[in-house]
């Protein structure tokens, strides 16, 4: 591989929508959505729910079949990738769900589980060599070989969602979209999962996109962190750079909800007052607007574009963006 697509990112999202059609129009759920995620990076994903994190993420991997744009994964749009094309470049773009229960099938065991994307893809078509992998994976997310015939229902949160963790690792991916993997586990649970997940990271190299509603989490395990609203993205950012300077009201408000562990600590919330809009057919308009509480005229009356307004950091915000030119 030459040096300029070692150095270009892993994966590059330029322009996507997937829109569903309802009674009383086009759902926009994802709505001309841009960004990058270099190799070995974590991008986090944050917002309130149905703002089209899970969406997103499902449309890059075409669980979701997209409306427009283009998802260039290592420079190759998988949006033109015929069925058995895809079929092969799912080896590398793989997905962890959020429910460990309700995405594992009861009837099979761990190993089964496991097991069946090397004997689907035909990685390992010999039952005794695909077994040792099995139990490797099992030994890399830290399951117990004596589990190795046991069924979900069998099992807690925590040892469930390590088996998804297992079955999105047995195609050697380079790039796993984490669609919230952590949400349905006790906080104990949760921090030894992040930790594994780290660690995964760390040794193999991996890129993640990390779709959550805990800023905490997102904060702790993100490289940058990018925030929708109603299908847009609407502020990106380095982690440290959010945290420390966030431009959009929404982003603002988000920040202000998270708990401080002091008791001595004043919180000073941003309290979001009027109705969410609807994503059905949305007017060319700040899609925040009615909740914003310096909401301007021209926001009302057109949608601003998401611009740079420092290295790095995206703000889609009249405020932040009247002289500051579109990326």
């Amino acid at each position: 591989m030459s040096e300029t697509n070692t150095n270009a990112p892993l994966l590059e999202v330029k322009g996507l929508k997937k829109y569903f059609k309802t009674r009383r129009g086009m759902l926009h759920a994802v709505d001309d959505v841009s960004f990058k995620i270099e190799r070995g990076k974590t991008l986090g994903i944050v917002g309130e729910s149905g703002c089209g994190k899970s969406t997103l993420g499902r449309a890059i991997l075409r669980l979701l079949e997209p409306n427009g744009g283009q998802v260039l994964f290592e420079g190759q749009d998988v949006a033109n990738l015929n069925a058995e094309q895809m079929r092969l470049k799912r080896r590398d773009m793989q997905i962890i769900f959020q429910d460990p229960f309700s995405s594992l099938n009861p009837r099979k065991t761990i190993a089964q589980t496991i097991g069946e994307p090397l004997k689907l893809n035909k990685i390992i078509t010999d039952k005794n060599k695909r077994m040792e992998r099995v139990l490797e994976l099992m030994s890399i997310v830290g399951l117990a070989e004596r589990l190795v015939n046991t069924y979900p229902h069998e099992l807690d949160g925590g040892r469930r969602q390590r088996i998804g963790v297992a079955r999105a690792l047995a195609l050697n991916p380079k790039f796993i979209v984490c669609d919230e993997p952590v949400s349905a586990l006790d906080v104990s649970i949760q921090a030894q999962v992040l930790n594994l997940m780290k660690e995964l990271q760390s040794s193999l190299g991996l890129t993640y996109m990390f779709i959550t509603h805990d800023l905490s989490v997102v904060n702790h395990f993100s490289d940058d962190i990018g925030v929708m609203y109603l299908g847009r993205m609407i502020e990106k950012a380095p982690a440290e750079e959010l945290f420390a300077n966030p431009i959009h009201p929404y982003t603002k408000a988000l920040l202000s909800a998270i708990p401080i562990p002091d008791i001595h600590y004043k919180m000073e919330r941003i309290l979001l007052r009027g109705e969410v809009s609807s994503p059905i057919e949305p007017p060319n308009m700040c899609r925040f607007a009615p909740r914003c509480n310096d909401c301007m005229e021209k926001c009302r009356t057109s949608e601003p574009a998401l611009v740079e307004v420092s290295p790095g950091h995206f703000v889609s915000c009249f405020l932040a963006s009247d002289e500051v030119m579109p990326v």
